[in-house]
């Protein structure tokens, strides 16, 4: 169970929980990622070793926050922390509204660039490019560290043997002001590449296949460590990809070895730096060399090759996944789901046609991409019903792409290109999907509305076949894809080795709970179902929103899960203005009530918007039901007071009594999004008792993991943010 109290032990030193850290031995094995957790871990006493499922303190090499930074802001001083912890821990990149030119974001870009050189924290303004790609360009993430940002795709670092994950805006605001945060060590599951790609197939066909293939949550809210000989032939860039989709996956991390292929790689880069100066053969040698970079240098990289970390042969995993490259074609995701892939020549054959093409964001945008692209459209014509957007995931990509010459055959073949940023990926600025249009897109995600109109249909592909694709006019492969090359257009070998769960989970208990003063003994109120799996935060809180800062609670109410059912947001407070103060059955001053929300498997999964919790909760739904929830949607939830409980039990047999076909994801039987059926449930959330009164009067009873006590102080305190500024307060830190 999560103690976020632990948060504050070592520098205000007044709370001391013991909480499970692995058991002490003479050696205990070890994976990779907890090799570098344990190097991040603080407080540890000096014979503890992290494992998996421990709850750590740690103290992260760099944290990072985007346009999202104006809001942690807003949470740093409501802490009143006196300072910044360490200044050069912390990194701003604007990257995802940069296309908006508005009074009002060009004020919050203002505001945040004033808030970094007044506290000496390293800034990259918009048009730098994209967080992820400017923190591996510049070293904030880099090998055998631990990098952590308030962004999902944090996953990207394990691309270079970096353990990154994302965190949510209140953690990141509580490293500010301390330097630390908390985290539970996820599951470890190993992902083994075994073989070669064919001609023309890359790494973002690969995590599409495995999205695809993989697609019954194997990985979720996992760290995943790639092994296998296959990875010997994967580059730098198609490990990025890949790492990146993980978080479309379901994981936490998703982290690549270093081994030669990285260390060439970081070998390159440090040569093209020393290069980084206006000279000629005749001149060089009278010009001093530029300074040397504070992160990617020599000295570093030799460090790093005589240090490289490896797991030890006997580290325990929840789950061995194994995958043959040889044996994968181009593949594509969706429509609207990276859990539906198929082979590309099963879509060709369908020729569905497409009205916008994208090649931009952190997973496809670098310069292999661009070149890709470029290479497939030399000598064509972007096909005329078809707009094709592009952009560099960084103005050093666009550099370099302009130096090869790449850049400029994309747009002479009729691509448009908006400046290095988020963009139509984000579903913000130019170029996006209006109703009933196609696209298909080199981007990470293609769930509904999230590019764009909730109507309509997206899907992913690697830079070459979406470029094909935009001059073709519908879902094509690049005329240069030799059929030959390629083994049998069918699904890809894969397999699961060892599906059971290793005996270092952490278990599930039933160990009744103390209560605490205040705290509800009892959460009450109607039940409404969403019967649906992966119900994504762009779902629970539409994308567009997440940007405008000065929404107010009531607001973020009105638009609670308008993507996913626009009535939503009205039947809740329906019900809400006929719901008595306290159920009737159990009124009792310790009673809260309100709506309560039950839905699927991965709930809240996606983004780490911190709205998609605070909208639910402001919206009169205290506690949110699900088979399981998303990591980071969890981590929100409880940093907000929103309370999260899992009953696979409840959801299956609400999904056979309610749902359309008895099965999750069309709805209800009468093709609703969300059911409303007058049934009445009553959490006890401490005891953990679950009671359930269906409209014919039958009552149930399930067991759910009690709420434990760090968990309810988070919630009478508000969440996060104000037990820290009560924990601050009490020390007189």
């Amino acid at each position: 169970m999560f103690r976020p109290s632990i948060r504050l032990q070592r520098r205000w030193g007044a709370i001391n929980y013991c909480r499970s850290f692995a058991t002490t031995t003479n050696r205990i094995p070890q994976t990779i990622i907890e090799k570098v957790v344990q190097k991040y871990a603080v407080g540890l006493p000096a014979d503890k070793v992290v494992k998996a499922g421990d709850y750590v303190m740690i103290r992260p090499e760099h944290v990072m926050t985007h346009d999202n930074t104006g809001p942690v802001i807003s949470k740093f001083r409501a802490i009143k922390a006196p300072r910044v912890y360490n200044p050069k821990q912390i990194v701003f990149t604007l990257d995802h509204d940069v296309q908006n030119k508005s009074e009002t974001n060009l004020k919050k870009y203002a505001n945040i660039e004033a808030f970094a050189r007044s506290h000496e924290i390293d800034f990259y303004p918009a048009g730098r490019g994209i967080g992820h790609q400017i923190l591996v360009e510049e070293g904030y993430a880099f090998p055998q560290t631990l990098t952590v940002a308030s962004d999902s795709h944090s996953n990207m670092y394990g691309g270079i043997g970096c353990v990154g994950t994302p965190i949510v805006r209140t953690d990141a605001a509580a490293v500010w002001a301390t330097g630390k945060t908390w985290w539970q060590v996820p599951r470890m599951v190993k992902v083994e590449f075994k073989g070669k790609l064919a001609p023309g197939v890359t790494g973002k066909d690969v995590i599409v296949a495995l999205c695809g293939s993989f697609n019954k949550d194997e990985v979720l809210n996992a760290a995943i460590e790639f092994t296998g000989e296959g990875i010997s032939h994967l580059s730098v860039d198609d490990r990025l990809t890949i790492s990146n989709m993980t978080t479309e996956w379901g994981a936490l991390a998703g982290v690549f070895p270093v081994d030669d292929i990285t260390l060439q790689w970081y070998d390159r880069a440090v040569k093209k730096m020393e290069l980084r100066t206006f000279t000629s053969s005749s001149t060089s040698s009278s010009i001093p060399p530029p300074p040397e970079h504070p992160r990617i240098n020599r000295l570093r990289i030799d460090a790093l090759r005589a240090n490289v970390l490896r797991s030890d042969l006997d580290a325990e995993y929840s789950s061995h996944l194994v995958f043959d490259l040889s044996t994968l074609v181009p593949y594509v995701s969706g429509p609207n789901s990276v859990k539906v892939a198929n082979p590309l020549p099963t879509l060709e054959a369908a020729h569905i046609p497409i009205n916008k093409a994208y090649l931009l964001s952190c997973t496809n945008s670098r310069a292999s991409d661009i070149a890709a692209a470029a290479a497939v459209l030399k000598g064509h014509r972007v096909a005329p019903n078809v707009e094709f957007y592009v952009a560099a995931a960084s103005s050093e990509v666009q550099q370099e792409s302009q130096l090869s010459g790449d850049w400029d055959i994309l747009i002479g073949a009729g691509a448009k290109p908006l400046p290095a940023g988020c963009g139509p990926c984000i579903g913000l600025g130019t170029g996006l999907l209006k109703e009933g249009e196609i696209g298909i897109s080199a981007t990470n995600r293609n769930y509904k509305g999230r590019m764009g109109h909730p109507l309509a249909q997206a899907y992913l592909a690697s830079p070459a076949v979406v470029a094909a694709s935009a001059i073709k006019g519908y879902i094509a492969g690049p005329d240069s894809l030799d059929p030959s090359q390629l083994p049998p257009a069918g699904p890809p070998k894969f397999s699961i080795v060892d599906p059971t769960p290793s005996s270092s989970t952490t278990a599930k208990t039933s160990q009744k709970e103390s209560l605490l003063p205040e705290f509800p003994s009892t959460f009450s109120g109607t039940l409404l179902f969403a019967p649906q799996d992966n119900l994504n935060t762009d779902g629970i809180y539409p994308g567009k929103y997440t940007y405008q800062d000065d929404i107010s609670l009531a607001r973020q109410a009105e638009v609670v899960m308008e993507n996913y059912d626009p009535s939503f947001a009205r039947l809740v407070a329906s019900i809400r203005s006929n719901q008595p103060s306290s159920d009737p059955e159990s009124a009792s001053a310790d009673v809260k009530t309100g709506v309560i929300l039950a839905s699927g498997y991965n709930f809240g999964t996606g983004s780490s918007r911190e709205q998609a919790a605070t909208a639910l909760k402001s919206a009169g739904i205290p506690l949110v039901i699900a088979g399981s929830f998303g990591d980071i949607f969890k981590r929100n939830a409880i940093n907000n007071g929103l309370v999260c409980v899992e009953s696979p039990e409840l959801i299956a047999d609400l999904t056979a009594r309610y749902a359309k076909d008895q099965k999750r994801g069309a709805g209800g039987k009468e093709g609703e999004p969300t059911v409303n059926k007058g049934v009445r449930v009553n959490v006890k959330a401490v005891d953990g008792v679950l009671e359930v009164t269906f409209p014919e009067g039958e009552k149930k009873t399930y067991a759910v993991q009690p709420v434990g006590a760090s968990v309810q102080e988070l919630w009478l305190c508000g969440g996060l943010e104000g037990y820290i500024l009560k924990t601050i307060q009490s020390e007189n830190w």
